[in-house]
């Protein structure tokens, strides 16, 4: 990973809510998924019915809830990347999106969709919490170059946030 796509995370670790709006498949493939994650990074996995919403401008950043998920495993560039951008449509401000993919390709493009919307002065901004890699590490093929394991994979988090 580039510290280029370190500099957006923020490194404490969080306390992980998942939404009631998950289905069990989705609640079950997201709670082992997250699992894999390093202790650094998600301190608990909770299921939970609803986080009660605050007015107040205090927002506990060590919490993460997730409402939706996109499993993008198996899929080849640009598909986990729409399949986000429409994730993302219901998801509200303080509200977290689970994005897991296979291709190497959807860490730089998630990557620079999120810091696209930071740049961008008006509405809902979104923050990539968490921007993992698990799995194989990267090793030389026959011919020299670096080659992806099957067995990676890309974990981002997306919380949006109220730019305003």
């Amino acid at each position: 990973m580039s510290a280029d796509s370190h500099s957006i995370n923020m490194h404490v670790p969080f306390k992980v809510y998942l939404s009631s709006e998950l289905s069990d498949a989705e609640r079950d493939t997201a709670q082992s998924l997250l699992a894999v994650l390093p202790p650094d990074c998600i301190s608990a996995i909770e299921s939970i019915s609803a986080i009660e919403s605050s007015d107040d401008s205090e927002v506990d950043q060590s919490i993460v809830n997730i409402k939706r998920m996109v499993d993008g495993r198996g899929m080849a560039c640009p598909m986990p990347l729409l399949k986000t951008k429409v994730a993302l449509r219901d998801v509200a401000t303080a509200e977290s999106l689970y994005v897991v993919a296979t291709d190497p390709n959807s860490q730089a493009d998630i990557t620079a969709f999120c810091r696209q919307t930071q740049q961008a002065a008006h509405g809902d901004t979104l923050l990539l919490t968490v921007n993992e890699m698990t799995g194989g590490q990267t090793v030389n093929g026959a011919n020299g170059l670096p080659k992806q394991p099957p067995d990676t994979i890309f974990h981002f988090i997306i919380t949006k946030t109220d730019s305003n």
